[in-house]
Parts: structure tokens; sequence; C-alpha cells
């Protein structure tokens, strides 16, 4: 009899610990590097609704733009979530990735933010303007430098084009157009007239697109679906359950209700 009760013990034990290991496989953990603001924020919330499938959703944070993308084609990151496609296509095209986008999550209106001027009407002869100095960034503030009425670039520039400021063919006021690190412009802002800042690193820097800006992009042109922020993966693994998962999550009705509430106009569902 004993040796019958120590042998049902020893099973149940196996089946324990069996069951036990089973439910520790089908947890599903997975990690996404974002900016600060507001990609982590809203990952964050997305969260909520992963642990309800069993998935743990493990957010890393970054201040620059290249570190998000090496990390996901390194493979020590599953997926990103800060950029849009136009920049995801200049980075592949520069550093031989092979990065790609799962789908178009939100648009942050790109804005011109007062430096040492506080409006547009009052842009002195010569004034300093600080723009992005990457691609798809650089091209995307002239072309709000443009609308403004303040260049006017060559004939043909639109969004899918890496304008530089080599690219101004009429500067009525001189402007000098100082092309820098996107994140270090907010910070510049006192040494400049005006700054031309993503939307991300404007709310960081505590500036809203919707109440701060003296001008943003026209939001029923091209710009809201060019530069909507995407999640990325490295190809090949945009069909993986966990990051199908994930992107129902970014994509739901309570994160965007999350967004709208949280940042009044400076981020727009494009879902």
């Amino acid at each position: 009899m004993k040796k019958l009760i120590a042998i049902i013990l020893t099973v149940a034990l196996i089946l324990s610990f069996t069951a036990c290991g089973k439910k520790a496989a089908d947890k599903k953990a997975i990690k996404v590097g974002a900016s600060i603001t507001p990609h982590a924020e809203i990952l964050r919330e997305a969260a909520k609704l992963l642990e309800k499938e069993g998935i743990t959703l493990e957010v890393v944070e970054y201040t620059d733009y290249v570190q998000p993308n090496t990390a996901v084609e390194d493979g020590s990151l599953d997926a990103n979530y800060f950029q849009h496609t136009p920049y995801l296509n200049t980075f592949n095209a520069e550093n031989k990735t092979h990065l790609v986008s799962v789908g178009l999550v939100h648009y942050e209106p790109f804005g011109i933010y007062a430096g040492k001027v506080k409006a547009l009407s009052d842009l002195p002869e010569g004034a300093k303007i600080g723009v992005p100095n990457d691609g798809s960034n650089e091209t995307r503030a002239l072309l709000l430098l443009q609308q403004e009425g303040l260049i006017k670039l060559k004939d043909g520039i639109d969004a899918a084009s890496n304008a530089t400021k080599l690219d101004v063919v009429e500067n009525p006021k001189n402007i000098e157009i100082v092309e820098m690190e996107a994140a270090q412009i907010p910070k510049a802002l006192s040494d400049l007239e005006f700054g031309v800042i993503n939307g991300n690193y404007a709310l960081q820097a505590g500036l809203n697109a919707g109440t701060d800006a003296l001008a943003v992009e026209d939001a029923s042109g091209s710009g809201a679906q060019t530069y909507a922020n995407v999640l990325c993966v490295k190809e090949g693994h945009e069909k993986d359950e966990a990051i199908l998962a994930l992107f129902k999550a970014l994509t739901s009705q309570e994160v965007k209700d999350f967004i709208n509430a949280t940042y009044q106009g400076a981020v727009v569902p494009i879902f």
C-alpha cells in the first residue's frame, strides 16, 4: 500500500511539474523599443490588453532614431515603435537593414515652434530655423516651411522625397536653415528664431502641436498617411503571433480612446 501511495504521489508530482512547465511555455514575452513620448506610453496602455492574452510586453525606451532600428535588426528587440515609413525606408537603404512595417498606428503633426521670435509674421531677415537633419524628416520640415510661404522648393519635391536645404529655390527672407539632430531642436529654441519639431520630441519638451505650434502640417493632405508611425519588425516576423497580437492591441478602441484623451490633438490615431 505504501508503495502504491508513493507511486501515486510521484505521478501527481510529475503531472504538476508538467502542467507548470506547459503554463510557463505558454507565457509569451516580447521586447519592443520606443521613443519615450508618446510611443512608450501608448505601448504600456496596449500592454494591459496583451496581459489578458498571456503576453508580457517589455518596453525599452530610446532617445534617438538609430539604436531602436539596429536593435531590431540584430534581434535584441522583437519590434520597435517610433518611426514613419519614409524614415524606415531611408534607414534600410543607408544601413542595408531588413526592417518592415506591420501597419500604421498614429500620426504626429509636425509643427513650427517659437524660439526667439513668437510669431511667423514677425520673421526677421536672416532668421535661423532649426530642422531635423535626417532625410525624411528634413523633407517634412521643409514642406511645412513651404506650406507657410517661408521658402519654395524645387518642383517635384513631395513627402516621398529626401530633400535638403540645397533644394530650396526661393528664400525671400534669406532664412538660415540649420540642420541638426531632431532631438536637439527643442533644446536649441533659445538660439533659434523658430524650430520645426517632430511630434514626439515636442511632447517630451512639454510642447503640444494642437496648442503651442505656430503652424502644423495640413492634416487633410497626404502627410497623415505618409508620416503615420508604424510598428516595425525585422523582415520575416510580420506574422508572428505575438507581433500580430501587439498590433491588434495598438489599434484597439481602448488605445484610441487613450491617445485622444491623453494627447489632445498632438497624436492622432490613424485607424
